[in-house]
């Protein structure tokens, strides 16, 4: 069973969607969003609650129920980015090293890009190998704002700290 909820944010509205007990869609404005009728569940307010500590600065991890949909691998990758701590960044390389798969970069940019459940699985703190900032979902203002919050400035594109 569905169920969603509306999160303001400094980033705009995020629809946020469960399924079965579980987290499964996070969207930001401008992006595709469920037609679900808003309603509770406890999965949808705990996530709310940690996302608004994240946008607080007072919270640096999620613990959430996830649902896994996707392939195996777009499965790794996510694994993969949920390992990323707060305030640090990966290449695609890195990511592609760490599975294991060196040469797989564009196929983890690719399973990068489909991530239903941005900021809870940080795709954001995924960068070009140059230090540039690439793709977002959210657009790449989002992503800026996001990295921003957590440590890093951008100078014409790149990161800094």
């Amino acid at each position: 069973m569905l169920s969603a909820t509306t999160l303001a944010t400094p980033l705009g509205s995020l629809q946020l969607v469960a399924r079965d007990g579980r987290l499964a869609r996070i969207a930001f404005p401008g992006m595709h969003l469920e037609e679900v009728a808003a309603s509770s569940s406890p999965v949808l307010e705990r996530a709310a609650a940690q996302l608004a500590g994240y946008f607080a600065g007072e919270r640096y991890r999620f613990d959430l129920p996830l649902a896994e949909d996707g392939t195996p691998f777009q499965c790794a990758v996510r694994a993969a980015l949920r390992a990323i701590p707060y305030g640090e960044t990966r290449s695609y390389g890195d990511l592609a090293r760490a599975l294991g798969r060196p040469r797989a970069v564009r196929a983890v940019g690719a399973a990068n890009g489909r991530n239903p459940l941005p900021l809870v699985v940080p795709c954001h703190r995924v960068i070009g190998a140059d230090g540039s900032l690439t793709g977002y979902a959210g657009g790449l203002a989002r992503k800026r704002w996001l990295l921003e919050r957590e440590g890093w400035r951008a100078c014409d594109g790149a990161l800094d700290r």
